[in-house]
Formats: structure tokens, sequence, C-alpha cells
């Protein structure tokens, strides 16, 4: 339990619900380029989500948790649309991952971005929903069955 800062890291834009309705709704839409992340553990995210996200623990792209760099590359290559060639990511057509988790107190999206930022991933492809499940559920926002 840690209070995040309002700006995560540079170039990362932090977001806040209406800003996420939209990327979720471009989503529904059918727009490729955008994913929505829930960054919890599947115990928190049990308790029920944000509609369209998917869950990609902050744990599966840590390797000080024990993700294996082949476990990184397959989610990368598999949900951020992201290439590797000879040992190098390629970023170039990777998609605007919108993450959250708990809310301002929870570190587990933070440690996805900055696990992502470490990999090479480009900050302006990053937006970080810092109210979390807290302040979706504190508004009355819908929520759903995790995916």
């Amino acid at each position: 339990f840690c209070i995040q800062p309002s700006n995560l890291a540079f170039g990362v834009e932090t977001i806040g619900e209406v800003e996420l309705m939209g990327y979720a709704k471009q989503m529904n839409e059918g727009d490729a380029s955008i994913i929505v992340i829930d960054s919890r553990t599947p115990d928190w995210v049990e308790r029920g989500t944000i509609p369209t996200a998917l869950n990609i623990p902050w744990t599966n792209l840590n390797p000080a948790k024990g993700a294996t760099p082949l476990e990184i590359a397959e989610i990368l290559e598999t949900h951020f649309n992201v290439t590797e060639s000879e040992g190098l990511f390629d970023f170039s057509q990777c998609r605007t991952a919108v993450m959250f988790c708990n809310g301002m107190w929870c570190g587990q999206s933070p440690n996805n971005i900055k696990n992502l930022l470490r990999l090479g991933y480009p900050s302006n492809k990053i937006k970080w929903y810092r109210g979390g499940m807290q302040d979706w559920e504190i508004l009355g926002l819908t929520t759903t069955a995790s995916n």
C-alpha cells in the first residue's frame, strides 16, 4: 500500500473515468489499436472489473516475480501487438495500453507500466487510470465478471 503520484512517468498520460470510457467505446467499436488492461492479480479481478478489460496481472510482466523473457515476449506479441526479431522488440505498431488496478493506493498497474517502459514500450502509448476500481465503483459505474 503506497499512494501513487498523479504523474507516474514522463510521457505516460494519467486519465479519468470519461477518458477511459472513451477508450472502451473505441474498443467496442472495433478499434484494435487500443487495449484496456486490468493489472490486478486474479484474486482481485474475481470481484469484478471494468467492462472490456483484459486481465494481465502485474506479476506476468515482472521478472522479479518469476516472469521469464519468453513469457513476457509472448504477452507483448499476443496482446500489445509488439513484434520481436533477433531478440529486439519492435514497438512501431504497438497498441495504446490503458491500464488500471485498485486505485491511487495500489501499485499493481504502476508496476506493469514501469516494466513496459523498461522494455522500451513508448510512454505516449500508455494511459493510466489512477482512480482504478475504487473510484470506478464509488461512482457507481458498471463492472463485469473478469474476462
